[in-house]
C-alpha cells in the first residue's frame, strides 16, 4: 500500500500521524503504532525524493553543454 502512494500522499499522511503524536492522547501502544507507520511515510518521501533526484541528475548530464 505504502509503494503506491505518491509523495504528496505519504507526506500528508506522515503529517497526519505526527499530529496524533503531539496531541498525547495516545496509549503507549498506539504511540508505538503511529510512530511506526509515521516511519513507513517517512521512507515514502525520502524514497520519492530520491527517485526525483536521480532523475534530475541524470537528465542534467545528458543535457548539451
Amino acid at each position: 500500500m505504502s509503494e503506491e502512494l505518491t509523495y504528496e500522499q505519504a507526506l500528508e499522511k506522515l503529517d497526519q500521524k505526527l499530529k496524533v503524536l503531539e496531541d498525547g492522547n495516545l496509549s503507549l501502544e498506539d504511540a508505538l503504532k503511529a510512530v511506526d507507520e509515521a516511519r513507513i511515510y517517512l521512507r515514502v518521501c525520502n524514497d520519492r525524493l530520491e527517485t526525483a533526484r536521480k532523475k534530475i541528475e541524470v537528465r542534467a548530464e545528458a543535457a548539451p553543454e
